[in-house]
């Protein structure tokens, strides 16, 4: 057995295939390893569905995925009650994830789904970092009180003596390839560039870093038709 490795993947947003092959075929996890998912797992992207079942299937195979809820997740959710939530689900790519589930309302995603979304915490905490979709309000009391700020923070600040030392881990902000290796000697770690985009805008890419070691992987988006 080798020595166990911890990696964050930012925003998949529908990329099942880029997924799959950056998890199966470039970092190869294991069983002892343990993966966390930064949220916007779905809308934009051509197989939204296809990335929630290949979780679910690396679960039940026996690997250990952790995702938290982005805003994506969260517009998906309250969008069943909400007309005007879901008119901005579907401004922002939710009809591509509808069409992958061959449905068209938000309160008709099969039971399971539902409950694989709603289970999903606004964030995680480590020993040493906390990994979170958006950021953290530090204004407030406690920072982790502000699950809006989880979700739709671009805010750069951090007080790592608010969060016990540790660093935050984040994505929801597509950056430059450039941007995000700067950002990994810094206390606030932005890995988002921006998969499901054009790579003639610097982005196009799925990252994921290996925590102990602060390698970053970064796969070409292959989900393109």
């Amino acid at each position: 057995m080798g020595k166990v490795r911890r990696f964050v993947i930012p925003d998949i947003h529908g990329c099942d295939r880029t997924f799959r092959h950056l998890v199966r075929h470039r970092l190869r996890i294991e069983r002892d390893d343990s993966l966390y998912l930064l949220g916007d797992l779905i809308d934009r992207g051509p197989r939204s569905k296809g990335v929630i079942d290949e979780i679910l299937s690396l679960r039940e195979e026996g690997y250990s995925v952790h995702p938290v809820r982005g805003n994506h997740e969260d517009m998906l959710l309250n969008a069943c009650r909400d007309r005007s939530v879901f008119r901005l689900w579907m401004l922002n790519g939710g009809d591509k994830t509808l069409a992958s589930f061959d449905i068209e309302e938000a309160c008709s995603f099969p039971l399971p789904y539902l409950r694989f979304f709603e289970s999903l915490p606004p964030f995680i905490l480590l020993d040493d970092f906390v990994l979170v979709h958006g950021g953290l309000d530090f204004t407030a009391e406690d920072p982790f009180d502000n699950v809006d700020a989880m979700l739709w923070s671009r805010s750069y600040e951090v007080d790592k003596g608010r969060i016990g030392g540790r660093r935050l881990v984040c994505g929801h902000t597509p950056q430059s390839l450039e941007a995000i290796r700067r950002s990994l000697a810094s206390d606030r770690i932005t890995l988002d560039n921006g998969c499901v985009y054009a790579h003639g805008d610097g982005l196009g890419h799925l990252t994921a870093l290996e925590l102990d070691s602060l390698t970053l992987h970064v796969q070409e988006n292959i989900d393109r038709e």
